[in-house]
């Protein structure tokens, strides 16, 4: 009898979200000379959202696609293992005239021997590179100026079961840009939780890369709602623009029983929710939160405390419409019964 295969693959997307850049190197976002991106599809794979096609459209700056394989045979036993993909990067596209694409430069994927357990084989590869356009820069070390743009990059585990079950994490990651996670179906599963553009840009080149033997441990949180996904770009692209606001690791962003009519998109960190001085839940970047103020008597019903440096928008509730907003409370509702 021939073996039987067991496939799965992980896909790391990564992307940069607007108000992701800092200092000097916004500008050319500001100006629109570069652009940031369209967040990418809840699920992928399908026609139209494939990697390839995805790519040729501009929508991301690189993704890492581990697929991998097992052979088992017929006393279940694992005889063989392999990779069966692996990196794609995109292009930037410079807005002079009809736009200029250059393309990106791609380091070679890193593969990790399989791991064999019992019953099981774990994968690893690393994926990533570096715009093709120049980025002239004062660096934290030696040599102290660099030329070439800083390196990005994404690390993903994944594990085939003889079963045929598996799963999969972003092991680590470059602390910029954003990165999505998506399972062996297309759909989105997780998300990096902090975007770091400063020490990115100032100390992600030469050793201080995957390939120079350095990861950096990525910060992953759970995937918001697509009504969250939906009312986050109304907040971020609607007529009234949103006040964006630091908030410090440690800091209050709103306090339970405070009054409130501000609404607020998570652009970048974690909160902690909590309830009556109890942490119930964490919270990434994506997500709508601080309607229930406005709806249920105008008070807040959480303290959200900043557990990383935050990023938020906030807008009035009142430029919302109250049918979305109460579809948002319930969800919000069915999610607390969860925990």
């Amino acid at each position: 009898m021939w073996p039987m295969r067991r496939a799965a693959s992980i896909t790391a997307m990564s992307w940069i979200p607007s108000e992701a850049i800092q200092g000097l190197a916004k500008l050319p976002f500001e100006t629109g000379l570069a652009h940031y991106d369209i967040a990418p599809p809840d699920r992928i794979g399908a026609p139209g959202t494939t990697l390839p096609e995805l790519r040729d459209a501009d929508r991301f700056r690189f993704a890492n696609h581990l697929a991998a394989w097992i052979d088992v045979d017929d006393d279940g036993s694992i005889t063989d293992a392999g990779y069966s993909a692996g990196g794609l990067l995109g292009s930037t596209t410079i807005t002079i005239g009809r736009g200029i694409s250059v393309a990106a430069v791609a380091l070679p994927d890193k593969q990790a021997e399989p791991q064999f357990g019992p019953g099981w084989v774990r994968f690893l590869q690393t994926a990533g590179g570096r715009t093709g356009v120049p980025a002239p820069r004062t660096v934290r070390r030696p040599p102290f100026i660099q030329y070439h743009a800083p390196i990005a990059w994404s690390t993903l585990a994944l594990t085939i079961r003889t079963d045929g079950s598996s799963d999969g994490q972003l092991v680590g990651a470059s602390p910029f840009p954003r990165h999505w996670v998506y399972g062996d179906d297309g759909q989105l599963i997780a998300k990096s939780g902090l975007i770091d553009f400063t020490s990115w840009y100032k100390e992600a080149f030469g050793d201080h890369t995957p390939w120079g033997d350095l990861d950096s441990p990525a910060l992953v949180t759970a995937v918001e709602s697509a009504l969250e996904r939906e009312l986050s770009a109304t907040i971020m692209r609607g007529a009234a623009a949103p006040t964006i606001r630091g908030v410090a690791a440690g800091a209050i962003l709103v306090s339970q029983g405070d009054e409130g009519e501000e609404m607020f998109v998570l652009l970048d960190g974690v909160l902690g929710l909590e309830v009556d001085g109890v942490e119930l839940a964490e919270i990434g970047p994506g997500a709508v939160i601080g309607e229930r103020a406005l709806l249920e008597g105008g008070r807040r019903t959480a303290t959200l405390r900043a557990a990383t440096t935050c990023k938020v928008a906030a807008v009035s509730a009142r430029t919302i419409d109250p049918a979305v907003l109460q579809r948002l409370v319930a969800d919000h509702r069915r999610e607390d019964q969860v925990l």
